[in-house]
C-alpha cells in the first residue's frame, strides 16, 4: 500500500504546557534539507546533533538536539526529523514556524500514523493501538495496547485469514472440478477445518472482547430518590469530594460525571438528580436528564435509603440493567424486605442487591467487585490486546459467515454459497488490519488522533 507523498509535514509532538523538553517532528522528502538549514550541518541518520536552531536571519530560535531518520527506516517510512528543544509553548511555536518557512505544512491530526500505515510500517489495528496507548487509563489497558502495537492481534487475525484463503482455494477448486470422478466436496476435512476456524474466532474474540472492556469501560448511573446517599456514594467510590452533599433534598439538580478506575476497568460514574414528584421547574429538568442518563447507561445503581426505603416516584426506563444498592446500612439493624418497599419498583428480572454504608465505607469493596463483574472482566484470559468496537463487530461478522459456511459444508447443500460466505468472512477480517478498507473509514480513524502522532 506504499504511496509516494510529495509534501512534508510538521507538528509539535509533545503535549501543551511548560516542560523541560519539547519535540517538533517533521516527516517527508524535505526533512533532510530542513534539518540542514536549521542546524547548519548535514545531519547523519540516527546520530544526535546538539547545537543551535537558527531562524531566517541567523537568529538563534532555540538550542537542542536534532535527530534524523532516513527513509524507509523511520516511524512513518519517510525521511523524519525530530528537533528536541525546550518545552515552552512560545519557543516550540517559533521552531515550528521556522520549519514551515522552509517548506513544510502543519500536519493533520493522526497524519504521522496515517503515513506509517500507508507506507506499510503499521497495519490499521496497530495504528489505532498507538492512539489507544496514549489514551490508556490503566496499566492493564496500556499493556494491552502495547500487545496490539506489537502486532499480537494482527498476527491472530492474519493466521485466520490465511486459513480462510486456503479453505477457499480448496473449495473453489472442488467446485471447478465438480464433474471429475473424485468428489472433493465429500472430503470431511473441509468441515473440520471450518470448525477449527470457528474455534479460532472464539479465542480471538475472547482476547479482543477483554481488550475492548479495558478500553471502553462502563458508564454507570447512580439513581434514586433525594437524600438516599447518591452523591455520598459517588464521593466514596471516587475517593474525593466530587459532589456536594447536604441534608437538603434536591441538592443535585444536574448530572455530574466522574471517571474512576475499578481494578483496571475505567468506569464513568454519573450522579443524578433525585427522582421525586416536584413542581420546581429546574428540578424537573434535572430529573428528565437523570432518566435520559439512565436510559443511555450500561448499568444503573438504584440507591435506596435502608433506614426508610422507598422506590423512586419516577420509574426507570424499561430494559435498563439495574443493581439495587441499600445505603445507610449503619442506620439499620435488620434486613430490608424489598417486596414491601412502596413506590415504582424496577420491572423485569430479579435485580442483584448489595447493602453498603457510603458514610463508613462498608460494602464498597464488594460493590467494586460487582462493577468489575458487570464489565465482564476475566483475568484468566491471557494475551489480551486492546480492541475497538469496530474490531469486535468485524470479528463477529466473520465468525457468523464462517459458521454459515460450516453448516453448508456439513449438509452438502449449496457449496457455492459456502465459498461466498468464506469470502465475506475474509473481507470482514481484512477491514481490521486495513488490508481492505474504505478511504472514508481511514479518515474517521486517523482524524481522532492527536496532532503530532
Amino acid at each position: 500500500m506504499t504511496r509516494d507523498v510529495a509534501d512534508t509535514i510538521v507538528a509539535i509532538a509533545t503535549g501543551a504546557g511548560r516542560a523541560g523538553i519539547g519535540i517538533v517532528r517533521v516527516s517527508g522528502p524535505q526533512a533532510p534539507a530542513i534539518g540542514q538549514a536549521i542546524t547548519g550541518v548535514e545531519l547523519q541518520a540516527r546520530q544526535a546533533h546538539y547545537g543551535p536552531f537558527s531562524g531566517t536571519d541567523g537568529e538563534i530560535v532555540d538550542v537542542g538536539i536534532a535527530l534524523q531518520f532516513a527513509a524507509p527506516h523511520s516511524y512513518t517510512g519517510e525521511h523524519v526529523l525530530e528537533l528536541q528543544g525546550h518545552g515552552g509553548a512560545v519557543v516550540l511555536d517559533r521552531v515550528m514556524q521556522r520549519v514551515c518557512e522552509l517548506g513544510a505544512r502543519p500536519a493533520r491530526p493522526g497524519e504521522f500514523s496515517e503515513r506509517a500505515f500507508l507506507n506499510d510500517k503499521l497495519d490499521l489495528a496497530q495504528a489505532e493501538a498507538v492512539a489507544d496507548l496514549i489514551d490508556a487509563s490503566s496499566e492493564g489497558a496500556a499493556k494491552a495496547a502495547i500487545r496490539a502495537i506489537s502486532g499480537d492481534m494482527s498476527r491472530d487475525v492474519d493466521a485466520i485469514v490465511d486459513e480462510l484463503i486456503a479453505l477457499r482455494v480448496w473449495l473453489e477448486a472442488a467446485l471447478d472440478f465438480s464433474e471429475e470422478e473424485i468428489d472433493f466436496l465429500a472430503d470431511t476435512s473441509l468441515a473440520q477445518r471450518a470448525s477449527s476456524l470457528v474455534d479460532a474466532f472464539d479465542q480471538v474474540l475472547a482476547k479482543a472482547g477483554q481488550g475492548q472492556r479495558l478500553r471502553d469501560g462502563l458508564t454507570v448511573v447512580i439513581a434514586g430518590r433525594p437524600n438516599v446517599g447518591k452523591s455520598s456514594l459517588l464521593n466514596a467510590l471516587a475517593q474525593a469530594d466530587t459532589a456536594i452533599v447536604t441534608d437538603v433534598p434536591g441538592t443535585t439538580r444536574d448530572v455530574l460525571r466522574e471517571d474512576i478506575l475499578v481494578g483496571d476497568i475505567p468506569v464513568r460514574m454519573v450522579d443524578t438528580a433525585g427522582l421525586r414528584a416536584t413542581q420546581d421547574a429546574v428540578e424537573q429538568i434535572g430529573i428528565e436528564r437523570a432518566l435520559q442518563a439512565a436510559a443511555d447507561a450500561d448499568h444503573v445503581l438504584l440507591v435506596l435509603d435502608a433506614s426508610e426505603p422507598r422506590w423512586p416516584d419516577d420509574p426507570l426506563p424499561v430494559g435498563v440493567p439495574v443493581t439495587i444498592i441499600l445505603n445507610k446500612l449503619d442506620l439499620v439493624n435488620a434486613d430490608v424486605e424489598l417486596s414491601s418497599v412502596p413506590g415504582h419498583s424496577p420491572v423485569g428480572a430479579e435485580r442483584p442487591c448489595l447493602s453498603i454504608s457510603a458514610k463508613l465505607g462498608e460494602g464498597l469493596e464488594q460493590l467494586r467487585q460487582h462493577l468489575v463483574g458487570l464489565a465482564g472482566r476475566d483475568t484468566s484470559i491471557g494475551g489480551v490486546y486492546l480492541a475497538r468496537r469496530r474490531h469486535i463487530v468485524a470479528l463477529q461478522e466473520a465468525r457468523t459467515a464462517t459458521e454459515a459456511a460450516l453448516a453448508r459444508l456439513q449438509s452438502s447443500e449449496l457449496p457455492e454459497l459456502a465459498a461466498e460466505e468464506l469470502r465475506a468472512a475474509q473481507h470482514a477480517l481484512e477491514s481490521i488490519t486495513g488490508r481492505f478498507d474504505a478511504d472514508d473509514l481511514l479518515g474517521a480513524i486517523f482524524g481522532s488522533f492527536c496532532i503530532g502522532k
